[in-house]
């Protein structure tokens, strides 16, 4: 199946899901069976679908054919380059491609001079205010090429001034060295976001189109942030020289080295071995052999390795010459990608909603059956009081208030609980919190400043890791404790009140841990490197540190905060649910005890009443059931074969 009709499969199997989620939310309210938590995780469930994407990344030194492979995959549909694609530079800024339905069209560029201040790209992603915008005239292809021309722009400014802004200039690798003016240019944007209405881009697929290795090396959020949460990382090789030593840098630096779904390698500008002089078999044999030593010193598989053309495939897209796209070898790679991109995100999708769905239906059925058996045994009850006199039916009402005050005091052990985990949750927060975290970067800061040697530096950044991981462990602690206390809660309701609860849901920090592990590697491989191997001042390690590794810490240790309280009010759910639904029980005896001796009613018509009420609950399990069955189905049906609707998309040769 090609990307285009995956990625529209795709997105029509989210989009069931999110309709189904959308009706038993409806179904819930009107049935009044939502709640604050439930009603809250469904919302947060529905919101993560609804701005799910599909993220290819599309890494490579420049001049390596990179934004010509985005233009052939994406934007043939338009006749010509979108993106800037020339020998040279052209990517100068990292440049996300996206569709954004709450934005008008436009191109979002951050200035390169926000690197002055110590603040990640990820928090610059939450300041709209610090971006240059420029309206996107979507209905001319030459108007938007023109528009994503600024993504090329660069500043001259003087050596002091790059290496102020965190540019190595003069050093080894870099392509930034003065002139005989003594200045160099520069990146002029710090990062780009194109919010283009394409139809796969509207389907959820998202582009990231990487400049080349000096710009990673000075743009750590690449490798902190959006290099991560691509599904597909594709690294652009030329033909003609196969791998370099900087494509090799960028691979074990940034894609190799890290946690990632898949990685795939393009061995782009096949077209530059064709020759008239040689035979078709021999030029073959000379791809095949390019494609194999580029695996091997990449070390992955061969089948990973796809040479290609992206320029004719552009050109035989246009032209629709079938021919040529198939000598182009584009498909293959554009079925390698779809063929990786869809099934692992939807299995992760997948997972998510199969998960949080069941755990909202359990929590949901084990409240529908309380009241149930709630109902039956008041049934019970008054069948018993048939033939009762007045002074019995007294008796028996003050039978079920002592009942109702015993079950208040037995309420005891509840509290205590919830009070041992407000206490425990307030020792987690110390630990995750982000004053203990300021306060550990400054001390850590004070360090650095004091360092006379590069070694001193080294084992401050050391030390920062040592200590962040320390308040991890001990946060673990507490969420074992957490756990313990549920267990003996649960146990408890369950022994004396004979209710059936789920076993409380384990929770970790292992992705936080993760996390922290993979910024660590990439500290000791960027910034330690800087410290022990190049010339730089001690201020310029500081400041990429603080920059880039604290601000990334702090978003780690918001996550597992925001997570680790999200799981502690789910676990106290199904035991306040208990306690919800077992004082309505408690409430209802006494009133129909009261009812019938204030009014002197009928107990038959009692009965109906209740009968009409259990059955409705019956119903209410009944539908729920049929929900969870259906939810199960769409879960499991794959992306279908139907493509998505005729557009601009990226096959446009039958």
């Amino acid at each position: 199946m090609s990307l285009a009709r995956q990625v529209f499969a795709y997105s029509q199997w989210r989009g069931q899901i999110c309709e189904a989620l959308e009706a038993f939310g409806g179904w819930l309210r009107t049935q009044e069976l939502d709640d604050a938590l439930s009603g809250a995780r469904l919302t947060g469930l529905l919101e993560r679908l609804k701005e799910d994407r599909l993220y290819v990344a599309f890494v490579a030194e420049f001049s390596r054919g990179k934004s010509e492979l985005i233009n052939s995959i994406l934007f043939a549909g338009y006749g010509e380059r979108i993106l800037p694609s020339a020998a040279g530079r052209t990517t100068m800024c990292p440049t996300e491609l996206l569709h954004d339905p709450r934005k008008p069209p436009g191109l979002e560029l951050l200035p390169i001079q926000t690197r002055r201040e110590p603040v990640s790209l990820t928090e610059y992603r939450r300041r709209p205010g610090e971006w240059f915008r420029l309206p996107l005239a979507i209905e001319s292809a030459h108007e938007v090429k023109k528009a994503l021309r600024r993504v090329s722009e660069v500043l001259r400014v003087s050596a002091k001034e790059a290496e102020a802004l965190g540019f190595p200039v003069g050093e080894r690798d870099s392509a930034l060295l003065p002139d005989e003016t003594g200045q160099v240019e520069i990146p002029r944007w710090r990062h780009a976001i194109v919010n283009f209405p394409h139809p796969l881009l509207k389907e959820g697929l998202a582009i990231l189109d990487t400049p080349g290795l000096n710009a990673i090396g000075v743009e750590p959020g690449l490798t902190l942030s959006l290099l991560p949460k691509a599904h597909v990382t594709l690294l652009v090789l030329a033909a003609d020289t196969g791998v370099t030593r900087s494509d090799l840098s960028i691979w074990r630096q940034c894609i190799a080295s890290a946690h990632r779904h898949e990685r795939l390698v393009a061995l782009n500008k096949i077209d530059s071995l064709w020759d008239d002089l040689r035979s078709a078999k021999e030029i073959e044999a000379e791809i095949a052999k390019q494609a194999r030593v580029s695996a091997r010193i990449l070390d992955v598989r061969e089948d990973r390795v796809f040479p290609v053309s992206a320029q004719k495939g552009l050109a035989a897209k246009i032209a629709r010459n079938r021919e040529l796209l198939v000598k182009s070898r584009l498909p293959a790679l554009e079925q390698a990608i779809s063929h990786r991109l869809v099934p692992v995100r939807q299995e992760i999708v997948r997972d998510g909603c199969q998960q949080e769905f069941t755990d909202l239906v359990g929590t949901l059925r084990d409240t529908l059956e309380s009241r149930h058996a709630s109902l039956g045994e008041q049934l019970c009850e008054l069948d018993g009081l048939h033939g009762k006199n007045r002074n019995m039916m007294q008796f028996l009402m003050q039978k079920a208030r002592q009942e109702k005050e015993d079950f208040e005091v037995s309420l005891q052990c509840y509290w205590n609980a919830r009070n041992n985990f407000t206490r425990l949750q307030t020792r987690l927060a110390n630990h995750l919190g982000a004053r203990g975290l300021e306060d550990l970067s400054a001390e850590i800061r004070e360090r650095m400043e004091n360092a006379k040697f590069s070694a001193q530096l080294s084992e401050a950044m050391r030390a920062f890791f040592a200590q962040t991981r320390d308040k991890l462990s001990q946060a673990d602690a507490e969420i074992q404790e957490i756990q313990s206390q549920a267990e003996i809660l649960y146990n408890r309701f369950i022994m004396e009140y004979g209710v059936r609860l789920p076993r409380p849901r384990p929770f970790s920090f292992l992705s936080c841990e993760r996390a922290l592990a993979e910024l660590e590697a990439w500290c000791e491989t960027h910034i330690d490197n800087l410290a022990n191997f190049f010339t730089r001042e001690a201020r310029f390690i500081r400041q990429r540190f603080f920059m880039e590794i604290v601000r990334q810490t702090s978003d780690i240790f918001r996550h597992a905060r925001d997570t680790s309280e999200k799981w502690r009010k789910t676990i106290m759910a199904p035991v306040e649910t208990h306690v919800r639904e077992h004082r309505k029980h408690l409430k209802h005896r006494l009133e129909n005890i009261r009812r019938i001796l204030k009014a002197g009613s009928s107990l038959s018509e009692h009965a109906a009443e209740l009968k009409e009420r259990r059955e409705a609950i019956t119903q209410q399990l009944k539908t729920l059931e049929t929900f969870q069955h259906k939810m199960e189905r769409r879960l499991e049906k794959l992306p279908g074969q139907e493509a998505g609707p005729e557009s601009k998309s990226a096959v446009v040769v039958a």
